[in-house]
């Protein structure tokens, strides 16, 4: 699975920001890893002149093999929060993907 990071004008996409996320979404998704062939990372933030609200959005879209890209969205305060609350809708989305496979 390879991991691509997309950031915005206002988020300085450095290793230091990569490199747990990077960790904590090869982790969380270790058990799609096979059919995963690519996961985007797009991190923005919406309001970048005000500190307040959830402004922070992840984006995930995983290219899955032999299927269409799916994508989730997520909104937190944090980017460590918006990546952690996509990482949760992406896994419950591949897991009804795989469900619905095994079932045909």
């Amino acid at each position: 699975m390879t991991i691509q990071f997309n950031t915005d004008n206002h988020i300085a996409g450095t290793e230091e920001l990569r490199a747990p996320l990077e960790q904590k979404l090869s982790q969380d998704l270790s058990r799609f890893s096979e059919r995963i062939t690519r996961l985007e990372v797009h991190l923005n933030d919406e309001n970048s002149h005000k500190e307040r609200g959830d402004d922070k959005r992840c984006m995930l879209e995983a290219r899955l093999e032999g299927r269409q890209p799916v994508a989730v969205t997520a909104m937190a305060p944090s980017h460590e929060q918006a990546v952690q609350k996509a990482v949760q809708k992406l896994k419950a989305m591949l897991t009804t993907i795989v469900g619905r496979k095994r079932n045909y």
